[in-house]
C-alpha cells in the first residue's frame, strides 16, 4: 500500500467503456516527511475521497482484486481515507 494526498480530480469523457461511471483522482504520493515532493498518479476512487484528504492507495494487481475493478484496465485505486497517523 502507498500513502498519498488527493490533489485534484480528472475528467475523461472518452475512455474504455468499462470505466464509465468511475471517479478518477490525482494523488501525490507521500515519500518521507515532505508531502510536496512525491510523484503524481491517477487512481480510481472507490470510496469517495475528496481533494486534500490523505489516502491509502493500492496498485497493480492489488487494485484489480477489488470487486468493482475486476477485469478493468486500472493500475491504482484509492481504498482508504486516513483519519489519523504520522508519516515519520
Amino acid at each position: 500500500m502507498l500513502l498519498g494526498r488527493v490533489v485534484d480530480s480528472v475528467w475523461s469523457t472518452r475512455k474504455d467503456e468499462t470505466l464509465t461511471g468511475m471517479k478518477f483522482m490525482i494523488v501525490r504520493l507521500i515519500e518521507g516527511s515532505d508531502e510536496s515532493s512525491g510523484s503524481l498518479i491517477v487512481a480510481v476512487d472507490t470510496i469517495g475521497a475528496g481533494i486534500g484528504e490523505k489516502v491509502l492507495v493500492v496498485g497493480g494487481s492489488s487494485a484489480r482484486l477489488l470487486p468493482e475493478l475486476m477485469n478493468k484496465p486500472v493500475d491504482a485505486a484509492i481504498v482508504g481515507i486516513i483519519d489519523e497517523g504520522t508519516n515519520e
